[in-house]
């Protein structure tokens, strides 16, 4: 048996006459498109209904057996359009059984409808479909139509249409900068670069990790987690820490009255950092101590972690100070006192160690969340 399926997607049909769907016969289906060209004479859904009328006469007159159906979907989302088809069509193959297998003649009026094609596909085989456009080019509303699609994905809009935005500003913000006097050329290289960042940006999938990131930050806001504020103290000590190892360097040098070799002026970098850089350490890993506090999770071994940060500063600023000659803001160390600071770092690593691991095995500890 072959079935000859009028589909109104956005159901027009339900909405402009009240008819309920779905409608069965070639008479109903007649009365259901005069009343529908009578609501609204300009709706393309008007000819579908026609056409299919058409389509079963024709087939009718040459000994098919054949039936006309008109299903429509609902006015929303494609997906809930589609759905509410597939279940006419259920409705229509219920009322229809017979016994014989049953195919379809699809009928629409445009792309936007054919998008339901594979709905009616899982439920029979589709032998033909016919687009009915009227007096109006097919290539234009499939071109409409596949224009609204892009511009209603955000993904794709934002990919085609910020880039085109950008260069389109080009020239007007060239025009204005001149006005003010400034360099037509500057304004260009902008928003050239602008647009290269932004191709880069995407073509790379760097959404996806910069999306995670501010989830992260949201996160650590919303749930008031204290290493939120001892990162930022911490980043701030480590770029005071640079600038302060850059000056050392200039010291050393303006010192020795002469360029430094490379390990001296690293040893004036490290020398000058590693006070800051320890004190951020110890800023970051209190921070996060405390957060596992808070959840539940702490355990007495994360206590080493301030301490081997200490133990590791005291190491970098001995060994450095051994290396540098008497200079303002240098604290230069003998072979006796270089001894005494590998000592006192290595005591402070090993003695924190032995103690918390005492207290771990003496001490309750939080039960994991």
């Amino acid at each position: 048996m072959l079935l000859v399926l009028c589909v109104d997607l956005d159901d027009d049909l339900g909405r402009k006459t009240g008819i309920p769907t779905p409608v069965v016969g070639d008479e109903d289906v007649t009365e259901a498109a005069v009343a529908l060209a009578t609501a609204d004479p300009e709706d393309s859904d008007v000819n579908v209904l026609f056409q299919g009328v058409n389509v079963h006469d024709e087939l009718a007159a040459e000994g098919e057996t054949v039936e006309v159906a008109a299903v429509t979907g609902v006015d929303g989302p494609d997906v809930k359009a589609n759905r509410a088809v597939g279940q006419e069509v259920d409705r229509v193959l219920a009322e229809l059984s017979t016994g014989e297998e049953v195919s379809a003649v699809v009928i629409t009026d445009g792309a936007q409808d054919e998008s339901v094609l594979p709905v009616i596909r899982s439920r029979m085989p589709i032998d033909g479909m016919r687009r009915v456009v009227v007096r109006q080019a097919q290539d234009l509303e499939s071109l409409y139509y596949t224009i609204k699609q892009v511009l209603a994905d955000p993904e794709t809009r934002g990919t085609i249409l910020i880039p085109l935005g950008v260069l389109l500003l080009i020239y007007p913000l060239v025009v204005v900068a001149n006005l003010f006097d400034v360099a037509g050329a500057a304004v260009l290289g902008i928003l050239s670069g602008a647009v290269g960042l932004y191709s880069l940006f995407r073509g790379l999938g760097l959404e996806e990790s910069v999306d995670g990131a501010a989830e992260s930050v949201r996160n650590v806001l919303y749930t008031g987690r204290v290493t939120l504020v001892t990162y930022v103290v911490a980043l701030a000590l480590i770029v005071v820490g640079g600038v302060q190892g850059v000056d050392t360097v200039d010291a050393v040098r303006t010192a020795l009255g002469s360029p430094l070799a490379a390990g001296t002026a690293l040893a004036a970098f490290v020398h000058g950092f590693v006070q800051w850089l320890g004190v951020a350490g110890v800023t970051s890993s209190l921070g996060q101590i405390t957060d596992e506090y808070l959840a539940g999770r702490f355990r007495w071994r994360y206590l080493n972690a301030p301490f081997y940060v200490a133990s590791i500063a005291v190491v970098l600023f001995a060994v450095s100070g051994f290396f540098l000659p008497d200079a303002p803001g240098v604290t230069t160390l003998g072979l006796s006192e270089l001894a005494m600071a590998l000592a006192a770092g290595t005591l402070i690593g090993v003695l924190s160690t032995l103690a918390f691991a005492v207290a771990e095995s003496q001490l309750p500890s939080a039960e994991p969340v």
